[in-house]
């Protein structure tokens, strides 16, 4: 019998390409199957392309690409080392691999928002923790530990399984409109529902006290960490989920569920009303959602018992000393621009009404105020009457609370009811 000769130069190659993609050991790489299902690489493995500094616009620390890995050096600290992708992500599916020098500390954080007032990103963004428990040259409290949802939700510990440092492990985070759930080498972790009364009461009483902005957005920006120790990162891949929509009340008529008071003035419920009046101290007061809201349309009854210098607030958020930085519907006397649009730092007014539409507002009686923001459009109308339309790229890029304003100088005392509110 003649034996046939194989060129084994030529067969080689194709023999371990073969075998690379029957065992699924290629990295940073997605299969068919997976790109018709809707997932990206956040990670090309050759370059950085798609990655930049937090709050930045090019990537300057102290990152590379090694070995088909994004390789944080280990020089940042908790001031500095975050890198963030270019895109914002919403609702998704997100999965990679890591691993983590000996004693080492990282994170991933996700929904960071950019801002100056913000000058890291924890201070936004809720943290899938990332550490070496065992070799950690400081104690850790439990809520420290890797794979909890930092200082907020924890693992059962017992029964989670962390390769040690220098080893890879596989996490995943699904957020799917606030259902939030965690995995670490394919076992189910941390499940939990974003912005509960559960949720916020772990907020307001621990880490996050003091951080008013934290875990509220509902998209952002994905942040690695290098906080002070070398750690590898690779198979970044994600899948958008949908938004889902939902119409609500958001005044219970009975009490501020759902609501937080910032400043000394007044807020309170009598008669099924909800009352804003001046209090002594005579400064601005805001009473604002405790959630986000950036797609949406919000219909309210106001009344002005006095000077109704007021206003709600869209896509704002609180900074110290009780200021809300964001964009302001007005609400106010008749000839000051009731349902025009301003900006509370920075440009002032965006759009002001016409004279002949102050006539729209009725002083001293009920009056409808709706409010439609979808991406970069606002539109404003004041008893069924359109007041403004309004497209601003800066507000296209903001989110935010809502919020009702008492303005400064006292005497002022305003009404409301049937603040209802549909997401889009």
């Amino acid at each position: 019998m003649k034996l046939l000769k194989i060129n084994t130069i030529v067969f080689l190659p194709a023999l371990i390409m073969f075998l690379t993609s029957c065992s699924g050991s290629a990295h940073n790489a997605l299969s068919d199957a997976e790109k018709a299902d809707g997932w990206h690489l956040l990670f090309d493995g050759k370059t950085l392309d798609g990655w930049r500094d937090y709050n930045g616009t090019a990537l300057t620390g102290s990152w590379e690409v090694e070995e088909g890995t994004i390789k944080a050096h280990g020089e940042g600290s908790d001031t500095n080392g975050y890198i963030v992708t270019d895109r914002q992500f919403e609702n998704f599916e997100l999965v990679w691999d890591w691993k983590i020098a000996k004693g080492g500390n990282s994170g991933l954080l996700y929904h960071v928002v950019e801002r100056p007032q913000f000058p890291v990103p924890y201070l936004s963004g809720p943290e899938y923790q990332l550490i070496d428990d065992a070799n950690f040259p400081e104690p850790l409290e439990d809520w420290q530990r890797c794979g909890v949802d930092y200082a907020m939700y924890l693992p059962d510990f017992s029964t989670m399984k962390v390769n040690p440092a220098g080893e890879w492990n596989t996490s995943k985070i699904i957020f799917d409109n606030g259902h939030v759930t965690y995995y670490m080498n394919g076992q189910k972790t941390i499940e939990y529902d974003a912005w509960t009364d559960d949720w916020f009461e772990r907020r307001n009483s621990g880490k996050w006290n003091n951080a008013p902005e934290y875990g509220l957005a509902r998209k952002g920006v994905i942040c690695l960490q290098d906080h002070g120790s070398a750690a590898w990162f690779r198979n970044i891949k994600i899948k958008e989920l949908p938004r889902k929509t939902e119409e609500r009340s958001l005044f219970n008529a009975n009490d501020l569920q759902g609501w937080e008071k910032y400043g000394t003035e007044l807020w309170y419920v009598k008669d099924g009303l909800l009352v804003c009046e001046s209090g002594p101290d005579k400064q601005y007061g805001y009473l604002a959602t405790r959630e986000y809201f950036d797609n949406f349309e919000l219909s309210l009854d106001f009344k002005q018992e006095a000077d109704g210098n007021s206003g709600v607030f869209i896509r704002s958020f609180i900074e110290e000393n009780v200021k809300v930085n964001g964009w302001q519907v007005e609400v106010a006397p008749k000839g000051y621009d009731t349902g025009a649009v301003y900006e509370s730092y920075g440009r002032g007014w965006l759009i002001q009404i016409p004279d002949e539409k102050e006539s729209i507002l009725k002083p001293g009686d009920w009056n409808n105020l709706r409010i439609r923001v979808d991406g970069d459009q606002v539109i404003t109308w004041l008893n069924g009457e359109e007041m403004v339309n309004l497209r601003d790229e800066k507000i296209g890029k903001g989110q935010g609370r809502i919020a009702l304003q008492i303005h400064d100088g006292g005497g002022i005392k305003v009404l409301w009811r049937n603040l209802k509110i549909k997401t889009l």
